[in-house]
C-alpha cells in the first residue's frame, strides 16, 4: 500500500468511525469466519494453517474494535460439525490453532483488563480432550467478568442445537415423570429457547459472514430470525475495520420490525 493509499485508508476509517458513533451499535453481534482456506489458495501459502493462525490473530482487532464501540456480546463461529468431516490432518491442524488461541486469550491482559468473559457452545463432547482443556482454561479464567462476553462457537451446527435443545427438553420432562404425550404438549418456542446452547445471551442483533458466501449455513438458525445480516466479499484473515464498520453502518440505516 501506498503513503498515498495508507492516508485515504485512514482518512475514511475515521469517517466511518465518527459516522457510526453517532447512532446506537448493536448489542450482540454473530460472525461467520468464513474464507480462511482460500485466502491461502490465492496467497499461494505452502501451508493452509498459516491462514488459520491469521484468522485466530484477527480475532484480537475484531474484539478491540467491538470494545471500542460498546458492543458488549460477540459470537464466533470457528469450527463447524461439518467442518469436523474434513480429512484428520486438517481438523487436527484446525484444532491445534484453535486450542494455541484459547490458551493465549486466557492469559491475555487486555481480556483480563477489559473483563471480557470467554464461553464455548456447541455440541462440545464431539471434541479432543486437548481441545476441551483449552475451552476450560479459558472459561475458568475469566468466569467472574461481566463487561462483555466472548461465545466461541465450535462443533456448531444450528440443526443440531435445535435437535439437541428439543432432546434435553424432553429428557427432562421424562425425569419429572410425564409422558411422551404430556411432554409433547409442553414443547413450545420459549421452552425450546430454554435449551439452547447459549439461552442466557439476547439473540443477535446483527450476522456478518466474510468470504463472499451469501447463506447462513447453519449458524444461530433459531436465534437470527429477526436478525440484520451482512455479507463481505473480503476473507475473515483480510477483514479490516473499514469492512468491519460498514457493516456497522448498514445495521444501522435498517428499520428493525421484528415481523411487524
Amino acid at each position: 500500500m501506498t503513503r498515498l493509499a495508507r492516508l485515504l485508508y485512514y482518512l475514511y476509517e475515521r469517517r466511518l468511525l465518527a459516522e457510526v458513533r453517532r447512532r446506537p451499535v448493536p448489542r450482540h453481534v454473530g460472525i461467520i469466519l468464513d474464507g480462511n482456506r482460500r485466502y491461502a489458495r490465492e496467497r499461494g501459502l505452502r501451508d493452509p494453517l498459516e491462514a488459520y493462525r491469521l484468522g485466530a490473530d484477527k480475532l484480537d482487532e475484531v474484539l478491540t474494535w467491538c470494545v471500542d464501540l460498546g458492543i458488549p456480546m460477540v459470537t464466533l463461529w470457528v469450527v463447524s460439525t461439518d467442518n469436523l468431516s474434513r480429512p484428520p490432518e486438517e481438523v487436527n491442524g484446525l484444532l491445534s490453532v484453535v486450542e494455541a488461541k484459547l490458551r493465549a486469550i486466557a492469559a491475555d491482559p487486555r481480556i483480563h483488563r477489559r473483563r471480557i468473559r470467554v464461553r464455548a457452545v456447541g455440541k462440545l463432547e464431539l471434541l479432543p480432550d486437548s481441545t476441551l482443556e483449552a475451552i476450560r482454561a479459558a472459561e475458568v479464567a475469566t468466569a467472574p467478568y461481566a463487561g462483555a462476553v466472548l461465545s466461541i462457537a465450535l462443533a456448531y451446527g444450528g440443526r443440531q442445537e435445535i435437535a439437541d435443545a428439543v432432546r434435553r427438553l424432553l429428557q427432562d420432562r421424562a425425569k419429572q415423570g410425564a409422558t411422551l404425550a404430556e411432554a409433547a404438549e409442553e414443547v413450545s418456542q420459549e421452552e425450546i429457547g430454554r435449551y439452547l446452547y447459549a439461552s442466557d445471551l439476547p439473540d443477535p442483533d446483527l450476522i456478518i459472514r466474510t468470504s463472499g458466501e451469501v447463506r447462513l449455513s447453519g449458524f444461530l438458525l433459531w436465534q437470527s430470525a429477526y436478525s440484520e445480516f451482512y455479507f463481505c466479499d473480503v476473507y475473515w484473515p483480510a477483514f479490516r475495520k473499514i469492512d468491519f464498520l460498514r457493516a456497522i453502518r448498514s445495521f444501522q440505516q435498517r428499520d428493525r420490525r421484528f415481523g411487524g
